[in-house]
């Protein structure tokens, strides 16, 4: 008679935990379907069925006091301040970089979310939300969310802001029509056109047209320039980030505005933030051979 050889010592030790341990494994949480398409206060959590202690848990993430989200979701800043609005007193006005985003402003409103209330209000500053007190003034009404009035946010925003980055919002808001909240500012496309416009005014160099449109002798369109110094023909670019992905599409479209005649001058964010004098020096210097040359209105009267 023969009998089937014993299984090897390991496997049925391994086994045997199995079963041991089998009724040990921890239940997978229960994740309600209500509350895994936007954040959620504590009470909403309750009423689905979770506890604080459940929201504790991996699945779960705490934004702000009593107000949760589910670990996976991406964020959403509308959905976020709708959340936010919920738990706020009904005085709070969104302010702020939060009004800036509400007025359709390229900035981060929720990191933290800021709100002005009444001076008498109680509510006070936690983690990820800033309280101001002040006299409400003018509320606008976004999409149902209250906020202070584009005038008043800039107003807010010159106070809290270095004027260059200020400058960078007003040059926004005037490419979108918004109204115009600064001497300085022009439709610029880039905060960082914005950012080269600043140093070459403050390097005390004349003000450029900014997004000139450019056109040869024959009046044929041959670019746009980021900023333009029509007297001595000069164009100034900025290179972004995505220049060295287009490197061969940029230098043919800047071969046409040489060969009309034009000085070109590109720059990047590495000489903007780390050589701000070559910058000026290259500038100046083209700006100057003009008017040592003799030619162009420059010639006349510029002196920098």
């Amino acid at each position: 008679m023969r009998f089937a050889p014993r299984a090897p010592l390991q496997a049925r030790l391994a086994r045997l935990w199995s079963c041991a341990t089998l009724g040990d494994v921890a239940p997978r949480p229960r994740i309600p379907p209500e509350l895994k398409r936007r954040p959620f206060s504590l009470e909403e959590a309750r009423a689905a069925g979770l506890t604080r202690r459940a929201l504790q848990g991996r699945s779960w993430r705490r934004i702000g006091r009593a107000l949760y989200v589910w670990r996976k979701l991406e964020e959403d800043p509308w959905h976020l301040l709708v959340a936010w609005r919920q738990l706020l007193p009904p005085d709070a006005v969104f302010a702020g970089f939060t009004a800036a985003w509400l007025h359709r402003l390229d900035v981060d409103p929720c990191h933290p979310i800021e709100i002005v209330v009444s001076p008498g209000s109680g509510v006070r500053s936690r983690s990820g939300l800033i309280v101001r007190r002040s006299r409400l003034g003018e509320v606008v009404s976004v999409r149902g969310l209250r906020a202070t009035s584009v005038q008043r946010t800039f107003h807010d925003l010159r106070r809290q802001l270095p004027p260059v980055e200020f400058l960078v919002l007003a040059d926004a808001a005037l490419r979108l029509h918004l109204g115009l909240f600064d001497h300085l500012a022009a439709p610029a496309e880039s905060p960082m056109e914005t950012r080269l416009r600043w140093l070459l005014l403050q390097a005390g160099l004349p003000r450029p047209q900014v997004q000139t449109a450019l056109h040869d002798s024959a009046a044929r369109f041959v670019g746009r320039a980021d900023l333009y110094y029509p007297e001595a023909r000069l164009v100034i670019e900025y290179d972004g980030v995505n220049h060295r992905d287009r490197l061969v599409e940029d230098n043919r479209r800047q071969n046409l505005p040489i060969t009309a005649g034009f000085q070109v001058l590109r720059f990047t964010a590495a000489d903007i933030h780390q050589r701000p004098g070559a910058v000026e020096g290259q500038v100046r210097r083209a700006l100057t051979r003009v008017r040592v040359s003799g030619t162009g209105p420059l010639a006349a009267g510029w002196s920098g």
